[in-house]
């Protein structure tokens, strides 16, 4: 039987959570001050963030309160509104609330929505229309190998940035005649300057050194031509980074041959999802690597290859490492970087030192005990934090 853990903030308490998650000092006022001096962004209700959460199908409604018991635990100040989405339905009433609360919001962590092929072809996915509705247009994960889990290849460190609101996804089809259908692929000049753009910006942020795109141009000349060329213009722009590109089909050999000669790669929506998935298959599953939907205004969390996990799903024996990063992921967005860190840190110490694995990466262990170990972890670092100060 597990034993339950204390919440940190009634361990070693001491006035003040903030001793948990920075070094903390006291001002001759009597306060408590941070010597990094990181002030987090104005919250809407008394210093707290309200964050929409979607639980979807499958695993996803478990992951979710794994996250929310993290949450509680370490302290972090977020609220959940939660919309429950469901995806049987033909009507869009339940996506339309989805898509009103991250608007009032302006950010969700989400689980992954069915999408069924047997559904009417009037039936739109609903992971589709969130990610247009709210102009969702850059999908970014980040596949890096993890030291604690055995793969084929090694030293991976892949940033993927795939454009996340046209393409094939763009849900125009018709059949011309009975037994030909046409469906419409949609490349604009302006979406593709808009995510060869953000792909070279978070490189040059992120201290990258090569952008590559990956395309179809030989073949579809005019659709995947533009979006090359769009690529090369931008490219011009950044002179201090690397700019190459490479053919869909040569990519994926590429990927399971020698990843490691990726760095950053920017590539329509299709495309984005093929190579996604791929890549979380070298550095050991959809279980552990999160993703992130970014647009000007909103911006949706979750796993990276919206798996749903049907077939695991109330067993106790999912992977809570892609959506535990992935509210990380959220936490830095919402600039509460140390209970990122925190948790982030005791989640890859599980991972690569305690070895408590579920059994997709070859372990033995259940979704709650992996989510103890974590919690173990931040409780030791709560201690040591406590015991410097």
């Amino acid at each position: 039987m597990l034993k339950l853990i204390r919440p940190l903030f009634l361990q070693n308490r001491t006035g003040n959570t903030a001793q948990v998650f920075g070094v903390a000092g006291i001002s001759r006022r009597g306060k408590a001050w941070d010597s990094n001096k990181i002030i987090p962004p104005p919250a809407k209700y008394g210093g707290r963030h309200t964050v929409t959460m979607i639980p979807g199908d499958g695993i996803g409604p478990e992951l979710l309160r794994h996250v929310q018991e993290v949450f509680r635990y370490s302290c972090v100040p977020v609220d959940f509104e939660v919309v429950h989405v469901n995806s049987a339905m033909t009507e869009e009433d339940d996506i339309d609330d989805a898509i009103t609360a991250i608007r009032r919001n302006g950010v969700a962590l989400k689980g992954n929505i069915e999408t069924s092929h047997t559904m009417p072809p009037s039936h739109k996915s609903r992971n589709n229309l969130l990610r247009t509705s709210l102009d969702l247009y850059a999908n970014v994960i980040h596949c890096q190998s993890l030291p604690g889990v055995q793969t084929r290849h090694r030293d991976i460190d892949i940033m993927i940035i795939r454009e996340n609101t046209e393409g094939e996804y763009s849900s125009l089809e018709h059949e011309s005649v009975p037994g030909v259908v046409e469906s419409l692929k949609i490349i604009t000049k302006s979406n593709s300057l808009r995510i060869a753009d953000y792909a070279f910006r978070l490189a040059r942020e992120k201290g990258r050194k090569r952008v590559t795109a990956v395309h179809k141009a030989n073949i579809m000349k005019l659709g995947d031509g533009l979006f090359l060329q769009c690529c090369k213009e931008v490219a011009s722009g950044y002179p201090d980074i690397v700019f190459d590109s490479m053919i869909v089909d040569n990519t994926t050999m590429q990927l399971v041959s020698k990843p490691q000669q990726f760095d950053v790669m920017v590539m329509p929506n299709l495309y984005g999802n093929v190579v996604s998935n791929v890549c979380a298959g070298l550095v050991g599953g959809p279980g552990l690597v999160p993703g992130a939907n970014l647009g000007r205004d909103y911006a949706v969390f979750e796993t990276a290859t919206r798996n749903t996990g049907k077939s695991i799903a109330n067993k106790n024996t999912a992977n809570p490492t892609a959506m535990l990063l992935a509210s990380c992921m959220m936490l830095d967005h919402l600039q509460l970087h140390d209970y990122a860190a925190l948790i982030r840190s005791a989640i890859l110490r599980t991972m690569n030192e305690t070895r408590m694995h579920t059994a997709d990466i070859g372990g033995q262990g259940t979704t709650s005990e992996v989510v103890q170990s974590i919690m173990r972890l931040m409780q030791g670092a709560s201690l040591r934090s406590a015991a410097a100060f």
